[in-house]
């Protein structure tokens, strides 16, 4: 595939993941059911070849949602008591007093509550509308919780991934936020492995022969919103594979994407 081309594909075929499934097994299974064949032995070898299951340098992108199921980070609003500032702030905004609960619990930072939004800072260090807590695509009555080390979770993946494929490869987690100052939501990185999250152009030379002096492009981002066009929303796919980008490998961290306090103008 040549440099000026990146081909981006979503997974189809994958279950509903339930809490103590095991998500690399899972996403084998759907990768052996699109390849057309039943070998529950290790893939094929021909790694170079159109029909191998994943070209080595791919990139995995991974929604949030099918990661935290499988760890488990589910909470039951039946079981949420909620606190005085949960219930006022319900009653305010006609919100579900246990849900705001649940948002406060996995909040390090109210950035801004206003008109019945909830912006938090999570303990990770994100900041995103109701600390990420979700209770679309979750069982009835429940709520889906972030990862709690999105990193640990895509390091962990791509390693199993890569042990069973015999190909190297990158893993992102990815997960909708709201931007400030722009409609619409797009797809980011929380979790990355296996690649450098961010590339630094400062000190080169734009086509005009001028320096670059504070460009620096958060390509994990990038990577997680293109394979959003294909992973959709309602689709069914929670699994998409980037293959042709060329990305520059390494034990990059979601964590690099969060702006320092330091640098923060609006903290």
């Amino acid at each position: 595939m040549p440099p000026s081309e990146v081909r981006i594909w979503g997974l189809e075929g994958m279950p509903e993941i339930n809490p103590g499934d095991n998500l690399c097994e899972t996403i084998l299974a759907a990768l052996r059911q699109r390849s057309g064949t039943t070998d529950t032995e290790a893939p094929r070898r021909q790694v170079d070849s159109s029909d191998a299951w994943v070209r080595p340098g791919s990139i995995l992108v991974v929604a949030q949602k099918v990661v935290s199921k499988a760890e488990g980070r589910l909470v039951d609003l039946e079981t949420v008591r909620p606190s005085v500032q949960a219930q006022e702030w319900a009653s305010r905004h006609d919100k579900d007093p246990r849900m705001v609960e649940a948002v406060l619990r996995e909040t390090k930072r109210v950035v801004r509550m206003d008109r019945g939004v909830l912006i938090s800072e999570t303990h990770h260090g994100f900041v995103c509308a109701n600390a990420g807590v979700d209770a679309s695509n979750a069982p009835k009555g429940t709520v889906v919780l972030l990862p709690e080390d999105p990193d640990r979770s895509a390091r962990e993946l791509r390693s199993d991934l890569e042990e069973a494929l015999k190909v190297e490869l990158a893993v992102i987690i990815s997960d909708t936020f709201g931007r400030p100052w722009r409609q619409g939501l797009t797809n980011v990185a929380l979790g990355v492995a296996g690649l450098a999250p961010l590339v630094d152009y400062r000190g080169k030379v734009d086509f005009y022969g001028r320096p670059l002096r504070a460009t620096v492009l958060a390509v994990a981002d990038e990577l997680a919103a293109a394979a959003e066009l294909v992973m959709g929303k309602t689709l069914g796919i929670p699994v998409v594979v980037i293959e042709g980008f060329q990305y520059q490998p390494g034990s990059g961290s979601g964590r690099e994407l969060i702006r320092s306090q330091e640098d923060d103008l609006f903290r």
